[in-house]
């Protein structure tokens, strides 16, 4: 990197001079007018990174060559940017490395193809102590999660998640899948996404799931979001009873799933709207659910930032069509929140849920769960950076058969 710097920084005085030269003898064609790279340097010399030409232009609508535009690219390598400007001169750098690499500026092959994949992923330990009555249900697991995501052009990425998970309980299971895999097209408001899937509706409350299909998404503060796939059952962050239960006696592994849903988010404020409609002979066959085969789930949801450190938000959903414990709902109170990457920051929450286990099939609470009503707290911190600990407790009650039910949840996790 320095070594480039250094290259950069000398490209950069001797242009200015050799320009004349280059041009008599420049061996490359024009950027076409409606090359990309034009828009990219513009916003740099508003930005104050290049100059164009020295006086802020491109000479009115005159094309300028490759070699011309690596010197801009030069100059631009020589200074110290950082955030969206920096990426900016990285894509551009990967364009015109040919040129970059005749005038001297070095730009290997795995330095213009680095920013085009890019791997997060992150490490976790988790421990669950459930119990119903006094029967109790205690886990250890561990996971090591990879979500790779790769440039395919200027708007479109693929991207995956990997899971290898143990599960260090006695009777537990390993298992190490794809979890998803899709394509994404990302445009000025609006995206498409097409494969194995997040689900895109409703995710956060009572499908916390992956589906295999497509999601379209248009609007900026106001955003429409219709999805339509299938829906593997045993798919389901772990959640037992109701539709799971269902699909086991049913023999029926797959649901079809169609969404739409209206979100609202600006300024201190989130709110939406969303209907789904489930289809699948599990139902039938799921605890007071009666002789339908599909679910009509509507959904409300909202919340509220009083300031940077507390914010109120809640959600009500209804299966329509379940005979029984088809309403679901939550309250939570939120105060601050531990950011990975400041060591040191931390958070806490309260909240009251009521999760029929038909209307909130697959929740992503790690606390209450399908089922179950009461109160619930929790507290994450960080202890480093990118380390994150959580801890959390349920209290409450089965809502078919008013048995007590509780939960301790603790988590460590290591984000890269």
């Amino acid at each position: 990197m320095k070594k480039t710097i250094v290259s950069a920084l000398t490209t950069a005085l001797v242009v200015g001079a050799a320009s004349t030269t280059f041009a008599a003898t420049n061996p490359f064609s024009d950027v076409p007018a409606d090359h990309w790279a034009y828009d990219a340097v513009s916003q740099l010399a508003a930005d104050g990174v290049i100059e164009g030409y020295g006086d802020d232009t491109f000479k009115g609508d005159k094309n300028i060559t490759r070699y011309e535009m690596a010197q801009m690219v030069a100059k631009a390598m020589a200074k110290n940017t950082s955030g969206a400007d920096k990426a900016l001169v990285d894509k551009l750098a990967a364009e015109f490395a040919d040129e970059l690499n005749t005038m001297g500026v070095r730009v290997s092959n795995l330095e213009r193809n680095a920013d085009k994949v890019k791997w997060n992923g992150e490490a976790r330990y988790t421990y669950t102590n459930t119990k119903v009555d006094d029967n109790g249900d205690a886990k250890n697991e561990l996971l090591f999660r990879l979500d790779p995501s790769a440039e395919v052009s200027d708007n479109w990425h693929v991207n995956a998640r990997l899971d290898a998970k143990l599960n260090a309980s006695e009777d537990g299971e390993n298992d190490v899948s794809l979890k998803r895999a899709w394509a994404q097209g990302d445009y000025d408001n609006f995206s498409i996404k097409a494969g194995k899937l997040p689900m895109q509706v409703d995710s956060d409350s009572i499908l916390d799931s992956q589906m295999t299909g497509a999601a379209l998404t248009a609007g900026k503060d106001v955003k429409f979001t219709v999805q339509g796939g299938r829906w593997n059952l045993s798919d389901n962050n772990g959640v037992n009873g109701g539709i799971v239960d269902g699909a086991a006696k049913a023999g029926e592994d797959k649901a079809s799933v169609g969404s739409i849903g209206l979100q609202y988010d600006k300024g201190n404020l989130s709110a939406g709207a969303a209907y789904h409609r489930i289809g699948s002979d599990a139902f039938t066959k799921a605890d007071g659910y009666g002789d339908h085969d599909s679910a009509n789930i509507w959904s409300v949801n909202g919340k509220y930032h009083f300031n940077d450190n507390v914010a109120l938000g809640g959600m009500y959903a209804q299966n329509t069509q379940a005979d029984n414990y088809k309403k679901a709902g939550s309250v939570e109170l939120d105060y601050k929140g531990a950011k990975a990457e400041n060591p040191g920051s931390w958070g806490a929450y309260v909240a009251y849920r009521h999760l029929g286990q038909n209307v909130a099939l697959a929740p992503t609470y790690d606390g209450a769960w399908a089922g179950t009503k009461g109160w619930e707290i929790g507290t994450n911190y960080a202890v480093a950076k990118n380390t994150v600990a959580s801890l959390k407790y349920f209290n409450g009650k089965t809502i078919a058969g008013d048995e007590d039910a509780s939960k301790v949840f603790g988590r460590v996790q290591f984000l890269f």
